[in-house]
């Protein structure tokens, strides 16, 4: 499809949705209708769009043929898609394409996918490997589930949104996938929290100690993009750790459900709520370094 055969509408539109939609509008594709809670949002990035800032989920669904969505949890979604609510997506998904950004439990990405079917809709999963920068770039790394027809028909949108776009299966498969990826990177970045805040304890000099673990077997990605940061207790948000919590949550549930124990997901995960319970859960991820420097979080 073209770009002036998409009329686009968002729901969820903070530092992700946000980016996405201008990186669309930049492109000249139509959007038509943007939704957030936070309505003071909202009516900003619609000025800056010139479009349309709605009331409702619903009346973004009416406005557009295609929406996308980018909540921050399956509670969140859940409520833009409940069946028979007077403001539910559901109300107009007839003959609409919905594209569902948010790293979600892979259970709620088939249920909602089976909603959408239900009410004459089609719905795909096309979860985010990426970050605010490479939202607004067009750069993202979309992981897709659901029919492979739907797939080819958002393509062109979402090749226009990534620089790596992979179709994994069907609806589900790729929320499996990315609960992985963000269990590893959550895990990486605790790791790596623990080798700074020790090398501290030990009076090392914490810059040569990152060039050393970049030059080794300690070297990570998230050496590179969290690294400095813990250092310089630089912890303006990218990745939330309230996000980091969540998706290392659900990897923890899908491996209770496989049967498996995975311990340091579970101590993960338990860093990152603790976390959370200091206050600090809408800082970035790198933050859980705050918790393995000596007398950081007192200060």
């Amino acid at each position: 499809m073209a770009q002036s055969e998409f009329r686009i509408g968002i729901v969820g539109i903070g530092r992700m949705g946000a980016n996405m939609a201008r990186r669309l509008h930049d492109l000249h594709y139509a959007i038509v209708a943007v939704y957030d809670t936070d309505t003071e949002r909202a009516g900003a990035l619609a000025k800056e769009l010139a479009c349309t800032a709605v009331t409702t989920p619903a009346r973004v669904a009416e406005l557009a043929d295609t929406v996308l969505t980018v909540v921050s949890d399956d509670a969140a979604m859940r409520q833009i898609y409940s069946l028979g609510g007077p403001d539910s997506l559901l109300r107009h998904a007839a003959n609409r394409l919905f594209i569902n950004c948010a790293t979600l439990s892979p259970e709620l990405q088939r249920e909602v996918h089976a909603l959408v079917e239900q009410q004459g809709g089609r719905s795909l999963e096309a979860c985010m490997a990426s970050s605010i920068t490479q939202a607004r770039q067009g750069t993202l790394y979309l992981m897709c589930g659901g029919r492979p027809e739907v797939f080819e028909r958002a393509k062109p949108l979402l090749q226009d949104l990534s620089a790596h776009l992979r179709y994994i299966g069907p609806a589900g498969e790729a929320a499996k996938v990315k609960a992985l990826v963000n269990m590893v990177m959550n895990a990486n970045t605790a790791a790596l929290a623990e080798g700074l805040g020790l090398g501290s304890a030990l009076g090392l000099d914490l810059t040569m100690l990152r060039e050393v673990f970049s030059q080794t077997g300690a070297n990570s990605r998230v050496l590179e993009t969290d690294g400095e940061d813990m250092q310089q207790r630089a912890h303006d948000c990218y990745f939330s750790a309230a996000h980091a919590a969540k998706d290392s949550g659900i990897a923890c549930a899908l491996a209770q459900q496989a049967g498996l124990d995975l311990p340091l997901a579970k101590a993960t995960y338990d860093q990152y709520r603790r976390l959370i319970d200091h206050g600090k859960g809408e800082l970035d991820k790198s933050a859980v370094a705050e918790l393995t420097f000596k007398d950081r979080l007192n200060h």
